[in-house]
């Protein structure tokens, strides 16, 4: 009897005969001292672009927080349950990351749900629909602008919503504080899945760039 999806169990066991066993070491240690990782990515949960994957990182060198379309709500201390916002404050009070990378993809299926806000919802909580309302209004602007194909649109909101996650890091006072004391740097990635290639955010500018690869 299996009580998990039989590809999880043979990757299990190619993971047991592969990378742990070359990586036992650094496993062991890991658990014995704890997790300090120097950065944080904050990605989407899309099955295709996996930081881990695409950084080739090892165990513990990345804290990776994943939700739909990799968006960073503003600080509200209101009292409600706040997934991200709480990942955050782990990484930046406790961990003391040093930089926070946000990272988002081409073909971004909530990017898409953004653009698109009159489809039908795919439950009656509209969750979905809800938390790509953060980006209602850079979505509205770029909807309203005929010269411009669907696919560019798409490829516009996808950078142009991590500049406005970066900005929403910004609202958190411990971000804020660090960052004004030059301990934690903000940075801007975006993946084309198709071609594998990663574009840089000029911090300056806020214009995309492809790092030179030796």
């Amino acid at each position: 009897m299996t009580f998990l999806p039989e590809r999880l169990l043979a990757g299990y066991r190619n993971f047991m005969n592969s990378r742990y066993s070359t990586e036992k070491q650094r496993y062991r240690a890991l658990a014995r001292g704890g997790q300090s990782p120097e950065t944080m990515v904050i990605a989407c949960c899309d099955s295709r672009a996996a930081p881990e994957t695409i950084f080739d990182a090892k165990p513990g060198e990345l804290f990776v927080l994943r939700n739909v379309a990799n968006l960073v709500p503003p600080y509200a201390p209101d009292g409600q349950h706040h997934g991200t916002s709480a990942a955050l404050e782990f990484a930046v009070q406790s961990l003391k990351v040093k930089s926070i990378v946000v990272m988002g993809h081409g073909r971004c299926g909530g990017i898409g749900a953004a653009l698109n806000p009159s489809a039908e919802p795919l439950s009656p909580g509209d969750f979905i629909g809800k938390w790509m309302g953060l980006l209602a209004p850079a979505a509205g602007a770029l909807a309203g602008n005929s010269m411009m194909t669907p696919a560019e649109r798409q490829t516009a909101l996808e950078r142009i919503s991590i500049r406005y996650q970066i900005e929403n890091l910004r609202t958190f006072p411990c971000v804020q504080i660090l960052e004004s004391k030059g301990k934690l740097t903000l940075h801007g990635a975006w993946f084309d899945i198709s071609a594998g290639e990663l574009w840089v955010m000029d911090p300056k500018t806020g214009d995309f760039e492809r790092p030179e690869l030796d």
